[in-house]
Formats: C-alpha cells, structure tokens, sequence
C-alpha cells in the first residue's frame, strides 16, 4: 500500500511525534510510507532524539500547507492508499481510499456543525492515545473511537538503585495554554518541604528540555532549588537520560494538579509516556490522579496516585521507609509497563489498519 502520515507538529519533537513517526516505522516495514513534509532534518531531529530508524520514509509535499489549494490537496491525496492524519479537532475532506484519524487530547470544543458531520463519514477510523482523551472525543463527535496506546522504550531495570526521586518533562509546552504545565514548580517545592521536615541522603533530579536554556522562568525555577539536593538534567539525550535515570527508585508526575480539570481536561497528562518509561527501569511511580495516569498506575498495586500535596509527600515517604514495598512495586512497576513496549504497538497498529 502507499500510506501518507501527517503530523502538523513534527518540528516539535514531543511524545505525539514519537507516536505518528513510530507508525509509520511499523507501516515502512511492508509499505511505501510518506510524511507529508518540507524539511528531512526534522525528521532527522526526530529519528535521533528517540532512537528510531526512519530511513525508509520518504518525504512528500505537504499537501496541508496554506500554500496548497484545496483542488491540488485532493488530487494529491487521491494517490494513498490511506493517510493518517493527525488533528487537533479538525475534520480533513481527502479522497485516499481510507482516512485514519488520530486525536491525541481531549477535545472540548462545541459539537460538530452539520458539514462536520458530513466529513465524519468520510472517516474510516478514529483512534485516541488514552481512555481519557477517548471519552472526550467519543461524546464531542458521537463516536466510539478505537484506543491505541503510545509506544514506550523500556530500557529495563538493571542499574543499582540509589535515594533519586526522578521527574522527566518539556518546561514548555506547545499548544498548552498554562504556566508551569508539569508543575515542576510544585514538585520542587513538595521535595523542599520534605527536606525541610528532615528527609536525609535523598536527592530530586528534573530531566527538563527546553528549547531557550536562558529562558527566565526556567532559571528562576532553577534558583528557587538552590541549597537543596535539587539537580536539573537540561536538553540530554533520551538514551543518555535514561541510562542516568535508571538509578532512581521513586519517579514524580504533577500535571493537571490545581488546574480545573473539567473546563481544560487538557492540562492533564493525556497518557503518560514519561511515566511509563520510569517504570520500566524500576522507578516506583507516585503520580497525580488524573488525565491518562490512571490507566497506567493502579495505587497501591504498582506505583501510588495522589489528590494533594499532603498525599504527594505521605506516600512517597511510606516508599522511602519500606525497603520491601520499595522493591515489590518496583518489580510490578516494570512489569506493567512492557504493556506499552514498541513491540506491543507496531503489532496493534497492524491490527488497527488492516480492521
């Protein structure tokens, strides 16, 4: 087949790139695969910052540019067997023999117009990233939407341990209209009070990737940890973080804390790539209960979920204070996140496409 993925944020390098880039890896393997694109280094920016091997994709027109007339975006999309497209809520007209389209946050928006309506049926198939991003969009378009969970590198659990809580994430976020999205802000200051109330022999480190290294909020932040065990690792690369994270036995996740999650259920995570990628090299999650961190953590089970700062901090020492538990929900931690292996993903994209 000749398949066309689209991805109108490939610059950005962020876990939804990953996604559609890890698709159309899958699909290279036994199809003519396109990005509907105009610059290769992207793609090698891409292939490089998460170790994918993207040599057989081959660039195209981006046929989604303002540039293209809507006659030249039909007659160009005519020619694909199937596109996947992936949207922020927009509904594309295309006249490939299938469309795939795959929303990755929950969508709030009114309900669609008529025309809208017209346009889904032209649809073969809407997938999500999570249940949580599925719900949203499932009651906005009348539909009952597949779920296609990320794909996840597990780099396993063979490092000793060390006292590391761990938290990994962008400081800004594109598209994501809040300050401080991952509430790095509030972890620092959470692990600033347990130093306070006499933790001991424990450090916070913050995998943090930004793209301006001066920019101010950032280094203010930074400022706020000094005196503490508080140690930043800024713009590494993914293999090279992991291998230090490896070490850690705790990993931290905030986003969505403080937030009305019922106005902007998009200031939650929508899945939790990071989390995942924790667990599977034996960090105990201990993350907010809300947005797609549900559907990876069960509490007390494999990592813990919290609702407030007190909770954050309660059970994160009840970790730190019990060798056994520490250890137990490491080995169940792992476990569940090979659930989310590459592996696992390129075998339901198949299955998901070829339905």
């Amino acid at each position: 087949m000749r398949i066309g993925i689209y991805d109108p944020y490939l610059d950005d390098l962020g876990g939804g790139e990953r996604y559609m880039m890890t698709i159309a890896k899958c699909l290279s393997k036994d199809n003519e695969v396109y990005v509907f694109w105009h610059d290769r280094k992207d793609l090698d920016d891409i292939e490089k910052r998460f170790s994918l091997t993207l040599s057989k994709i081959k660039l195209t027109k981006n046929i989604f540019d303002s540039k293209t007339s809507f006659i030249a975006k039909l007659r160009q999309s005519a020619k694909f067997d199937l596109i996947v497209f992936l949207s922020d809520g927009g509904i594309p007209i295309l006249l490939s023999k299938k469309v795939y389209l795959h929303i990755q946050q929950p969508i709030t928006s009114a309900y669609p117009t008529i025309k809208d309506k017209i346009k889904l049926k032209k649809i073969t198939k809407i997938f999500c990233n999570s249940n949580y991003t599925k719900k949203y969009v499932d009651d906005v378009y009348g539909v009952n939407s597949e779920l296609l969970y990320p794909p996840v590198s597990i780099y396993g659990n063979n490092s000793k341990k060390e006292n590391i809580i761990l938290h990994v994430g962008r400081f800004r976020i594109m598209n994501v209209k809040t300050q401080d999205y991952k509430k790095q802000r509030v972890m620092i200051g959470a692990f600033k009070h347990l130093v306070d109330e006499g933790l001991k022999d424990w450090e916070f480190i913050l995998g943090v990737s930004l793209s301006d290294v001066q920019d101010r909020d950032f280094l203010a932040m930074k400022q706020s940890a000094e005196g503490y065990p508080i140690k930043f690792l800024v713009n590494y690369d993914k293999d090279e973080l992991w291998q230090m994270g490896s070490k850690a036995k705790i990993y931290w996740h905030a986003s969505g804390f403080g937030e009305d999650l019922n106005k902007h259920p998009e200031f939650a995570e929508h899945f939790g790539i990071s989390t995942v990628e924790a667990m599977g090299v034996g960090a105990v999650p201990v993350v907010i209960n809300a947005g797609g961190q549900t559907e990876i953590v069960e509490d007390g089970e494999n990592g813990f979920l919290w609702n407030s700062l007190e909770e954050l901090e309660r059970k994160t020492l009840k970790l730190i204070n019990n060798k056994n538990l520490l250890e137990e929900m490491s080995k169940k931690s792992y476990q569940k996140s090979l659930e989310f292996s590459d592996d696992n993903f390129c075998k339901k994209v198949k299955s998901l496409l070829n339905d």
